[in-house]
Formats: C-alpha cells, sequence, structure tokens
C-alpha cells in the first residue's frame, strides 16, 4: 500500500499550531529578540503591544479550542491554492487568515505588509520546522499571481484596487471598518478602565478599536476621563503624542469644540471613524434607536462594546475583550471557513 507522507490530516494541522503556540512566551529568547528588533522596523510595534498579540495567539492556539473550532468541517487536502494580502496595522493581524486557510488543508500563497516587521515570516517560518509537511502548503510572495482564491485586506483606498485585480476569483476582500463603545453613564470605574483597552490596545490602530463612544444625553465627560486616566503613558510613544499635538493645534486653531485629558481629545462628531489619538462621541437618548442606528451602519462596524446587552447584528463585547476576538470571531462577520469550504 501506497502512502503519501506528504498529506497532513486536520488533527495534524491543528497539533502542528498547537505546537507553535509553546514558542510563544517570554523565556523564549529567540522571540523576545524578534520583539525587540520589530520596535526598530516598525515604531508602533512596541514590545507592549507584540507581547500581547503573540499572548493572544497563545490563548487560542490550545488543541482543544482548534478541536472545537474545526470540528463542524470536513478534513479535507486541497489543491487550491489561496492568496493572501495581508494587512500590518497591528501585529500579527493577518494570521487567522493563514490559520484558516492551512487548518483547512488549503495552500497559502501570502503577501505580508511592508510593515510587518518580520513577525509573520518567523511565525511561518517555525511552523514548517516544528511540522515541515506545511512547507508544500505555504508560500511568501512579493507580488501575488497563480492563485485560485483570494483574500485581502486593506482600505477603503486599496479595497478598489483588490477589485480590480481580483475580483473575478472567488474572494473576500475587507475595507475600512472600526469599532464602537455604548456607555450606559453607570460604569464602575473598573469597567471604564477595561474600554480603555479597546481603545488604546494598539494605539487604536485596529479595526476593532474603538474610535467613537456613544454617552447617555447630559453624560458627564469627567468621568469616562477619570476611567482611563491610567493609559496617560501612551503619550510617552512620540509618534502617538505627534498625533495628539497635531489633532488638538487643528481644533485649537478651527476653534471645534473638544474636550482633553491631556493624551485624549474628545470630540462631538457624527464620524464613527476618528482620528488618531482622538475618540468621537455622540449622545443618544433611546436605546432602541440607538440599536436601529447601528443596524444600520452596520457594514461599518467591526465589532461594539458595551456593559448592557444589545440586541444588534454587529458583534458585542464587554468592555477590554474587544482585542482579544475568538477564533470564531471572524473579520467583517464573513466566516472564512465557510467561504473556503465553499470554494474547495
Amino acid at each position: 500500500m501506497f502512502i503519501n507522507f506528504h498529506i497532513l490530516t486536520k488533527k495534524q494541522r491543528l497539533e502542528g499550531f498547537a505546537k507553535l503556540a509553546n514558542l510563544f512566551h517570554t523565556d523564549n529568547t529567540e522571540l523576545q529578540e524578534l520583539i525587540t528588533a520589530a520596535q526598530h522596523k516598525n515604531a508602533w510595534y512596541t514590545a507592549e503591544h507584540v507581547t500581547k498579540a503573540f499572548d493572544s495567539w497563545k490563548a487560542n492556539l490550545e488543541i482543544q479550542k482548534l478541536e472545537n473550532w474545526m470540528a463542524p468541517y470536513p478534513d479535507i487536502e486541497s489543491d487550491q491554492i489561496v492568496g493572501l494580502v495581508l494587512a500590518g496595522n497591528i501585529p500579527l493581524v493577518g494570521f487567522h487568515d493563514i490559520l484558516c486557510v492551512l487548518a483547512a488543508g488549503f495552500k497559502a500563497k501570502i503577501k505580508v505588509s511592508s510593515d510587518d516587521a518580520h513577525l509573520t515570516t518567523y511565525v511561518i517560518q517555525k511552523l514548517i520546522e516544528l511540522e515541515p509537511r506545511f512547507k508544500d502548503k505555504v508560500e511568501l510572495v512579493e507580488r501575488l499571481t497563480n492563485f485560485d482564491l483570494v483574500i485581502a485586506t486593506g482600505s477603503d483606498n486599496s479595497s478598489r484596487y483588490f477589485e480590480h485585480y481580483f475580483g473575478k476569483k472567488p474572494n473576500i476582500i475587507r475595507k475600512n471598518r472600526n469599532s464602537v463603545a455604548v456607555l450606559t453613564g453607570n460604569e464602575s470605574p473598573d469597567q471604564l478602565k477595561a474600554l480603555g483597552h479597546d481603545i488604546f490596545d494598539y494605539f487604536g490602530l485596529g479595526c476593532r478599536s474603538v474610535s467613537k463612544v456613544f454617552v447617555p444625553k447630559d453624560y458627564d465627560i469627567s468621568h469616562f476621563y477619570e476611567g482611563i486616566a491610567s493609559f496617560e503613558k501612551v503619550n510617552t510613544h512620540f509618534k502617538y503624542n505627534n498625533n495628539y499635538d497635531y489633532n488638538k493645534s487643528i481644533y485649537l486653531i478651527n476653534a471645534d469644540k473638544h474636550y482633553d485629558n491631556g493624551f485624549l481629545l474628545l470630540k462631538k462628531d457624527d464620524k464613527i471613524a476618528s482620528p488618531l489619538a482622538v475618540i468621537y462621541f455622540d449622545e443618544y437618548e433611546n436605546v432602541n434607536d440607538l440599536t436601529q442606528y447601528l443596524d444600520i451602519i452596520a457594514d461599518r462596524l467591526q465589532c461594539v462594546t458595551s456593559e448592557m446587552p444589545l440586541a444588534i447584528k454587529t458583534p458585542s463585547f464587554k468592555f477590554g475583550a474587544s482585542q482579544n476576538p475568538a477564533l470564531d470571531d471572524y473579520a467583517d462577520g464573513v466566516n472564512t471557513l465557510d467561504f473556503l469550504f465553499a470554494n474547495q
């Protein structure tokens, strides 16, 4: 009987990723050197934030979680090549797409962002070292050609480029999205501190970062600022501080009404996407009206954070949880595994 030793079963693929998670710890000298180097390649990739990204993935790559996540799907080995265009706005932001493609038994052809600081390259190299049969399943490329499906993540501008070049292939093309928070006015200091993580983790550069808060009419803004006071150190980061100073000067020159606590500007605005170091806010009087509005703008939202239950289309999380998605928290609400298996 002929046995193809290059075939990976679903179980073997998941075990490979579970082994990978064992490298994501603070005692790994090689990883620590990578994290230090990443800060020099991309100033937004601070050691704290890169470590947070690896810690988040370490928690998700437990074998039981992986098996539960993949349980509804068949064990296949596909010759289909999935082109991946990865973003680089936050560390390891494209790793979920890589995991989906390889865990599902497809081949991945990956164009890494220039902002990635070699993090994705490191992870793939280590995955292949731990499970050499992945070597034939994944390729890093400078230019994406010869693929069967494509998953591309970028901005509203780049999405038009993606549509032009990739539109004839089965695709997932992701555009700009933002996340918002809904306050009741009764939040405890600890809950507001947790909200601070949704705002400041990764400097607010992620699509799961809160860029706007909805507050009850006549809400006392000082409560919000008191709750996030412990995040003041964010202003010691020169790029963040440059954005804070720039936006503050614009508001002062234009005499735009705003609030300022020394490291975060708060401005009333209808828009959802706020500049860096700025959070927009809006007031609401009726929760039902607000939930209807959130459903109207659902295609612009990645997630909503709140301490109260909200009957909305967009995935919602408790404060502090938006930046720690589970395996089945898919970007833009599009199930990547369903897409892959529909095009196997």
